[in-house]
């Protein structure tokens, strides 16, 4: 089992050359990728630009993205996502996901809660043949195109779709059309239930994944969280108390990471709440808690 550990960060400076020290510190100490989140109204760098800016100045770091998928123009998300694959040597990583539930980004992103499920089973089987090189015309409630064959198609062949989500709809499409699993704000014993139900939907749609392909976002923080945050996670915990889906200190987030190598889950993105010290800290002291786990 291939264990790799991405960093998450959903804030910052958006300079290139902040950006450009961050994922060479990140390469420097040994992390796998670096993730960038897709947030319309916070203050957060369009993820598929600057995931291509970055790849063009690091060469060796892979480029994650936790991706909206409702929302989009279907045809032109297939192009930037193709075309950033390519210019980044296929080093591109996504996970596509509905979209927070709160506002205000419950509205900006277009589409009402009760139907982005449905949009998602709509559009991920068109992203796979675009991307696969079919020539594809597509006419449903998310749009519509004449057919066409996309052009560039992504170095990686096949691209690679993962998928969030813990809702057990979200399982259920996650084994019939994706080919990973990356939940957050989860135990270990919710993930390894939602594995099987994952495992079960694929076999049920003739299908089989990776069992390298399963993996956790992880939000750790370095101090007690204070009440501000508590109610900020409480909107996207399942009613769960957020205290304990957030690891607190180096030596909780390195057992908490153990718990989920035990039930299979070898893929990390683990994001700090909030640097203590600056990027560069961070990263050495995360570094050293847990850049040992990496095979």
């Amino acid at each position: 089992m291939k264990i790799r550990i991405g960093v998450s960060t959903a804030r910052g400076d958006p300079g290139a050359d902040s950006l450009g020290r961050l994922a060479d510190d990140m390469e420097e100490l040994g992390f796998d990728s670096i993730w960038l989140p897709e947030i319309l109204t916070q203050a957060a760098v369009d993820p598929i630009v600057a995931l291509a800016w970055i790849g063009g100045h690091n060469p060796k770091l892979k480029l994650g993205t936790t991706a909206l998928l409702p929302g989009r123009n279907i045809l032109r998300l297939a192009k930037q996502v193709a075309t950033a694959d390519v210019l980044t040597g296929g080093r591109l990583l996504v996970t596509f996901v509905p979209g927070l539930a709160q506002s205000p980004e419950r509205d900006a992103v277009g589409v009402p809660l009760a139907g982005r499920g449905a949009v998602m089973d709509e559009l991920l089987p068109v992203l796979r043949d675009l991307w696969s090189g079919k020539t594809v015309g597509h006419d449903g409630p998310s749009g519509s195109f004449p057919p066409t064959e996309l052009w560039p198609l992504p170095v990686q062949q096949p691209f690679d779709v993962w998928l969030g989500g813990m809702a057990h709809a979200s399982l259920i499409r996650c084994g019939r059309l994706a080919d990973g699993w990356l939940p957050s704000l989860c135990t270990p014993e919710e993930a390894a239930s939602g594995q099987r139900v994952i495992l079960a939907a694929a076999e049920e749609a003739d299908r089989s994944i990776d069992p390298e392909h399963f993996g956790v976002s992880l939000v750790y923080s370095q101090s007690a969280l204070d009440d501000r945050v508590v109610a900020a996670l409480s909107t996207r915990s399942r009613g769960r108390d957020p205290r304990t889906l957030v690891p607190v200190g180096f030596p909780a987030l390195r057992e908490r990471m153990e718990g989920f190598l035990e039930v299979g889950f070898s893929k990390f993105v683990v994001r700090p709440m909030a640097p203590q010290s600056g990027w560069r800290r961070e990263l050495e002291e995360l570094a050293a808690a847990v850049g040992d786990l990496q095979t």
